[in-house]
């Protein structure tokens, strides 16, 4: 695919994790604009589920079917941006009523060069962040205290030319990856430097930690490995070279010796943990594109591992369950996404671009139930001159899911938060958080955290 310089740069400024809502967003995104009126899920009607690209329905064998969903779980840590190695931690204990304990400023949030793409991590009481611009906190997470800040922004101007990045935790050393070209280790009880290795591409997401190395995605789809103990280099695998794809990356999933990783060329990628050899690649695009926002392939989403199978959701219109071991597409959906599946039990959730929560059978590939939260919703006029010739803005975008206690909690770049019934798909509760949000929430001791682009964390309790 070749682009114009101008199409290009607006390509690349395309938000990954959440594509319009708030202002920032909308200027991030030249492209997410309403596409038109969408159907809605209800008696077996198709729907729509992304605007340039394929449709999706409920089953008619499986309406009104119920299915398994494990016991809730206490998780005292979530030391990875998705909770564990495999990024599937099914059913999370967090009995919340939503009522707001704390909120904490945490540093700059999303702006002009500056945008949050770190999801918090936990460990050992305290909640760990970044902001905008490099700088991570340590909050403790009953509390809401500030038990630590470091800067890790570099000084010179030359050096300040970047942002994203994500955290991950690890036998009391916090683990940083930068949009500042950078990975560094920290003592996590105390925020002090042990090591940095510069990088020769900007890093826009969270690192995984494993079997002592550090892994990260540069934005040239190049996975760096480091060795945990001194910050020397290790293995690297290079993906194909992808020039238009959206603001942030993916951090990548293990298994055992098993490496799975997701790139902005739509590939996903297994690797031997150990020594970065290919297993089997796999990519995620439809075949029948129709406009330059459907060419970005990218997986912005974590692939998730859970029993078996590889789950992932490209921007390209697939989202597929993959064998582990074979790399063989057991299914395969038409659905655009830029958040996380989350599998549990019998299912998986996934999340569209387009604002719809989908519940769908793990093994089969089809679909319990489908629930538009973008359904009624009147977008804000933006353009124009004293109201002339002013366009639909774009409609809310959904992050998540996050599966705790019975509740399936999703949130929007509007500040809202949907509670829904995870056999039903029926909304139970919502609440105004206040600010955009554009990573998905985690669920620690109980409670559920949510980090919002303006650099605030909110503890529910």
């Amino acid at each position: 695919m070749i682009l114009s310089r101008p199409s290009m740069v607006a390509v690349l400024l395309v938000s990954a994790v959440a594509m319009s809502g708030c202002s920032t967003i909308n200027r991030l995104n030249p492209f997410d604009q309403d596409d038109g009126p969408q159907e809605i899920a209800s008696g077996g009607e198709r729907i729509s589920v992304i605007a340039f690209d394929g449709t999706i329905e409920p089953s008619e064998t499986l309406r009104g079917a119920d299915f398994f969903l494990p016991t809730p779980y206490a998780r005292t840590a979530w030391p990875l941006p998705g909770g564990v190695g495999e990024q599937a931690p099914e059913h999370i204990e967090a009995p919340v009523n939503f009522d707001i304990a704390w909120r904490r400023n945490f540093g700059e949030g999303s702006g002009r060069g500056h945008h949050v793409t770190a999801p918090p991590v936990a460990a050992d009481g305290r909640i760990y962040v970044m902001d905008g611009s490099a700088k991570v906190s340590a909050i403790e997470l009953k509390t809401g205290q500030t038990v630590w800040s470091v800067d890790l922004e570099p000084p010179r101007r030359a050096e300040r030319e970047g942002f994203g990045g994500g955290l991950a935790y690890a036998d009391g050393k916090l683990y940083v990856a930068s949009g500042y070209r950078f990975v560094a280790r920290l003592d996590a009880a105390t925020g002090a430097e042990e090591w940095r290795r510069t990088t020769e591409q900007p890093i826009r997401s969270a690192p995984t930690v494993t079997a002592g190395r550090v892994m990260a995605v540069t934005i040239d789809n190049t996975l760096l490995t480091f060795e945990t103990a001194t910050g020397a280099p290790s293995w690297t695998y290079q993906a194909l070279s992808e020039p238009a794809r959206i603001l942030g990356s993916s951090s990548p999933a293990v298994s055992g010796d098993t490496v799975i990783a997701a790139f902005s060329s739509g590939e996903l990628v297994a690797l031997r943990a150990g020594n970065g050899n290919d297993l089997w690649n796999e990519g995620l695009s439809r075949g029948s594109r129709t406009n330059a926002l459907s060419e970005i392939r990218d997986i912005s989403g974590r692939p998730v591992i859970y029993r078996g199978d590889v789950y992932a959701v490209s921007h390209a219109g697939a989202f597929a369950a993959v064998d582990l071991r074979t790399g063989a597409p057991r299914w395969t959906l038409p659905v655009t996404a830029t958040s996380t599946p989350w599998p549990a039990g019998d299912v998986v959730y996934v999340v569209s671009k387009a604002g719809e929560v989908m519940c769908i059978s793990r093994e089969s590939g089809q679909v319990y139930w489908i629930r538009d939260l973008n359904e009624g919703v009147e977008p804000k006029k933006v353009g124009g001159v004293f109201g002339i010739g002013a366009r639909p803005g774009a409609k809310p975008i959904w992050t998540g899911p996050l599966l705790a206690s019975n509740k399936l909690i999703v949130a929007s770049t509007t500040g809202e938060m949907a509670v829904l019934n995870p056999k039903t798909g029926a909304v139970e509760r919502k609440l105004n958080l206040g600010s955009p949000v554009l990573l998905e929430p985690i669920a620690v001791d109980g409670m559920v955290y949510v980090a919002t682009d303006s650099a605030q964390l909110i503890a529910l309790r």
